[in-house]
């Protein structure tokens, strides 16, 4: 109904790709980190990071859907840290520059981002500035043609091993949302800092970063758009971000019903497999109901990107359904798995440690609520 043989084809070759170059692999970089400069090169070659972009940048200049079929395959990984990192490469860091940046950083930052020859990582979040972006306190002061930056960012998917980031600071002390500037900074300017690799509860197949930016000069030309308007920009593309996380979160939640499902159909229990208990299969059943609703609201957002609309109300409905799905589905699965469950060597133990960032990254499932009721205005 929604994909035809293309897409499926592309589909395929992704699944090919999850399957010989990263699912093998997921237990040594739960252990260590993906090494996204070669992962990503590979990647690139094969243009799965820049679907949407013009291929002006070496994008395939493909739609939505296409997108979409990305994002559901990469939703297949055995683990969410790697998937996070992808889209940080695609949905996250770069669609500003695709948006508003200047032929120059379209061509010095975009294009290898596309190909794989840069990692690159979305700089927002300060110790004191989380869902609040408004709050940050990194400023970025324009002085003999360079933007003086000075500040911090911690919580960076991709944040060691970066080669730029798209970093949002305050240009001005102005009040109100047009003083701040939305750059693009190299890693290896003098000044800049990796503070630590943070050590985390989930994810740990990426890495994430605390950062530090001490008189750090970033060209003039490395504004994104106007340098009092990269509040505004950064909103907008929290709508990819936020986006990004749907069609992997679906595929994530039948995975582990399916997997529950096996350990259920084998394990006996007081002379009988634990599956032919009916509240299971009710719990069960419940679960592949909302996620089967999850599902056709991703699509419905598909169209509406497909068709123009604004769909941040529907965005922030997914990401907060979203986020309370998975955590509920991993949990009781886990449960379900009982003590194998809680041990390092099943997968579903993954998924549990995972699973509890959705409701926190990109935006707090408090953050989503209060959006949908200011759109719906109460």
């Amino acid at each position: 109904m929604y994909f035809d043989e293309t897409h499926e084809a592309f589909r395929a070759s992704i699944r090919r790709f999850v399957d010989k170059e990263i699912n093998p692999y997921m237990d040594e970089w739960e252990e260590t980190t993906a090494p996204l400069h070669e992962l990503f090169k590979k990647m690139g070659d094969l243009g799965f990071l820049g679907i949407r972009y013009d291929p002006k940048y070496g994008g395939q200049g493909l739609d939505y859907w296409y997108e979409t079929v990305m994002l559901e395959e990469i939703g297949r990984i055995h683990g969410m840290g790697v998937s996070t990192a992808i889209a940080v490469q695609t949905n996250m860091a770069t669609p500003a520059i695709a948006a508003f940046g200047s032929e120059y950083l379209k061509e010095t930052y975009l294009k290898p981002a596309i190909t794989g020859d840069m990692v690159t990582a979305i700089a927002v979040t300060e110790p004191d500035a989380g869902s609040d972006v408004f709050a940050i306190k990194s400023k970025a002061i324009k002085k003999n043609g360079y933007y003086v930056l000075n500040g911090s960012k911690t919580y960076i998917t991709n944040g060691t091993q970066a080669d730029y980031l798209t970093l949002l600071a305050k240009t001005s002390d102005e009040p109100g949302y047009h003083s701040f500037g939305l750059f693009v900074v190299p890693t290896n300017l003098p000044g800049f800092h990796v503070s630590k690799k943070l050590d985390k509860l989930g994810l740990r197949s990426s890495d994430t970063a605390e950062l530090f930016f001490d008189n750090v000069k970033i060209p003039a030309e490395n504004v994104i758009g106007d340098d009092r308007e990269g509040f505004i920009c950064q909103m907008k593309q929290f709508q990819h971000e936020r986006f990004a996380v749907l069609p992997g979160t679906c595929v994530g939640v039948d995975n582990m019903i399916a997997m529950t499902v096996d350990y259920l159909r084998q394990r006996i229990v007081f002379g009988k497999p634990l599956i032919t208990k009916q509240v299971l299969r009710h719990r069960l059943a419940g679960w592949l109901m909302r996620n089967e609703a999850l599902r056709q609201l991703t699509y419905h957002i598909v169209k509406m990107k497909m068709e123009g609309l604004d769909a941040t109300k529907e965005v922030s409905m997914g990401k907060y359904l979203a986020g309370q799905l998975i955590s509920e589905v991993a949990g009781g699965c886990l449960q379900m798995y009982g003590g194998m469950g809680f041990m390092n060597e099943t997968l579903i133990s993954r998924y549990f440690r995972d699973a509890r960032i959705m409701s926190i990254g990109g935006g707090a499932d408090e953050v989503m609520l209060e959006i949908i009721a200011r759109l719906e205005g109460f």
